[in-house]
């Protein structure tokens, strides 16, 4: 593995660590034997978060109350599982992980044009 892809892996599971992510590895997801630098919810977070990154660049807009159900989607499968409702899976840790970090940051954006707006 080149050093580049190597420091890459490391700071995302110290961002991770950093952020609360437990990286447990039975909620982890595995490639060719090696655990992911963060959980499975943490990777759809991130991965959400990125592809949040891009909608303005297509000129795509978020309303308020989709950025609030897709944080809320996320919330109610942790809840469920914390409360020992209904274990999660990976897969669905991952889907709702890529929905609350797709919701936190399109939420951020709506925030960041909305006080660009007033400043002009």
């Amino acid at each position: 593995m080149s050093k580049l892809r190597l420091s890459l892996l490391e700071t995302i599971r110290i961002i991770g660590n950093a952020s609360g992510c437990h990286q447990m590895p039975e909620r982890s997801f595995f490639y060719k034997g090696k655990q992911f630098p963060v959980c499975a919810r943490c990777t759809g977070v991130f991965m959400g978060q990125i592809t949040a990154l891009l909608m303005p660049v297509f000129r795509i807009r978020v309303p308020f109350p989709v950025c609030v159900s897709l944080l809320g989607l996320m919330g109610f499968d942790w809840f469920l599982q914390e409360s020992g409702v209904r274990q999660s899976t990976n897969p669905r840790r991952l889907l709702t992980g890529f929905a609350g970090g797709f919701g936190l940051f399109s939420f951020y954006i709506i925030i960041i044009r909305a006080l660009t707006r007033k400043t002009q």
